[in-house]
């Protein structure tokens, strides 16, 4: 099974399993007069929308390179991740919307009954094996989104609880506003995920990467080869889960053209046999103590300073 399709068949059951948990929990919720087993039911919808996003991405990424998208269309991915951010917030300022609208109007406010109880239980049972199934599977093939999912629904669980802690408190101190405090709580909690999502995803988007142990391996990978000296102007930046790396390094300046290829040819080897996930490695050869006004890249002066910083 390809990566693509791995990822189309744990969003197909994301999207079944999620719409049976909002299926009972909304109809619970109404039936039993608990907003927050409806503030639970309604993050579950946006689950749905989640994974249809990633279903909808997992078929561009499968797309090939073409002359318009010459690097493809992994960056789908993250893409779609930064579409998720969105959707998870939205979810929770809804949410929170209409208990501020129900708190202050003072309507409606009646204690929930046992039914809400039993499907928060069904919920957390349901959401922990979806969550399960879908970091394993995102860690599996490499997928931002499909991890942001896994996580999104590893937050509902926490919310489930909070959800049945509610509930328990209510009915024993016979006092329904707290359902709908924790409601607001629990919608608090949505919006800050949301943000978190949308604020990691940035660093894909601006060809950052979050992980810069990868520089160390490269120049390490470049001081491995013989005849390759002065690694500098290094850029390593995500294409999906993939790494696009640039970087320059100096030969010495009476070699052949041939064989100062063979040097940069075999940086590219070292670089990938160091680093899984590459999708290319562009060398570029200069004359050794070749002196020219560097604007951009990663030096090991650098790499040090960051080091001795931690």
């Amino acid at each position: 099974m390809t990566r693509e399709q791995s990822i189309i068949r744990a969003s197909w059951w994301a999207i079944l399993g999620n719409a049976l948990l909002a299926f009972l929990k909304l109809a619970a919720g109404f039936i039993s007069g608990s907003y927050v087993v409806i503030a639970d039911g309604i993050d579950s919808v946006s689950d749905i929308a989640s994974s249809l996003v990633v279903l909808l991405a997992a078929r561009i990424i499968a797309k090939p390179p073409n002359v318009k998208f010459p690097y493809g269309y992994k960056k789908a991915d993250t893409v779609a991740t930064k579409v998720l951010s969105f959707v998870i917030f939205f979810a929770g300022a809804q949410l929170a919307y209409s208990t501020i609208r129900i708190l202050i109007s003072g309507s409606g406010i009646a204690l929930p009954g046992m039914l809400a109880i039993w499907v928060t239980l069904v919920s957390i049972l349901g959401k922990g094996l979806l969550s399960i199934f879908l970091f394993r599977t995102g860690k599996k093939v490499e997928s931002t989104m499909l991890i942001a999912n896994a996580r999104n629904m590893r937050n509902d669980i926490l919310l489930s609880l909070s959800a049945l802690i509610s509930l328990l408190f209510t009915l024993v101190l016979k006092e329904p506003i707290i359902d709908r405090i924790i409601a607001m709580l629990i919608s608090a909690f949505i919006m800050y995920e949301g943000f978190r999502i949308f604020m990691k995803s940035n660093i894909d988007l601006m060809d950052g990467i979050d992980n810069t142990e990868v520089y160390t391996r490269l120049f390490e990978s470049v001081h491995s080869v013989k005849g390759a000296h002065h690694p500098h102007r290094v850029r390593a930046r995500k294409i999906g889960h993939y790494y696009m790396v640039n970087l320059d390094i100096e030969v010495d300046p009476e070699l052949s053209v041939k064989e100062a290829h063979e040097i940069a040819r075999a940086v590219e080897i070292s670089i990938r046999s160091s680093i899984r996930n590459i999708y290319d490695v562009m060398v570029h050869v200069e004359p050794l103590g070749n002196t020219e006004e560097e604007i951009y890249g990663i030096t090991e002066k650098e790499i040090r300073h960051q080091r001795k910083k931690r």
